[in-house]
């Protein structure tokens, strides 16, 4: 599987079955799902902690510390998709309309170079 030809939708349905096989829907509910992906972005972040950007792109270039990253995003988005598949919120939609939203606060020709709002103060 890869990232060109694997769907969000194909992830949904072998977390579900995944889920479904071990009988594990009376856990996988919502607020279990959310506490359980925001521990795993936690576990994430440990790699990157106390770390500068020059020094975490070095780490990176570890495979075995590449290995462990990516397991733990794995983790971070095997639990994003049963929570989406718990709540019926369709990930791809709601990650457009997000995008339509966001790049309309942040126009790119009034954003570009700096993170702050067209509305906020740029000298603070």
């Amino acid at each position: 599987m890869t990232d060109s030809t694997t769907t969000i939708a194909n992830l949904k349905q072998h977390m579900a079955e995944f889920v479904r096989a071990r009988d594990w829907e009376k856990y996988h509910r919502p607020k279990n799902l959310a506490m359980s992906l925001a521990i795993e972005a936690a576990e994430l972040m440990e790699h990157f902690q106390w770390l500068n950007n020059e020094e975490v792109e070095r780490e990176l270039v570890n495979e075995e510390v590449r290995w462990e990253v990516a397991g733990e995003m794995a983790d971070v988005m095997a639990y994003l998709l049963s929570l989406a598949n718990a709540t019926g919120i369709d990930l791809s939609d709601a990650f457009h309309a997000k995008m339509c939203r966001i790049e309309t606060k942040y126009p790119a020709d009034l954003v570009r170079g700096h993170y702050k709002r067209p509305d906020e103060d740029k000298a603070s």
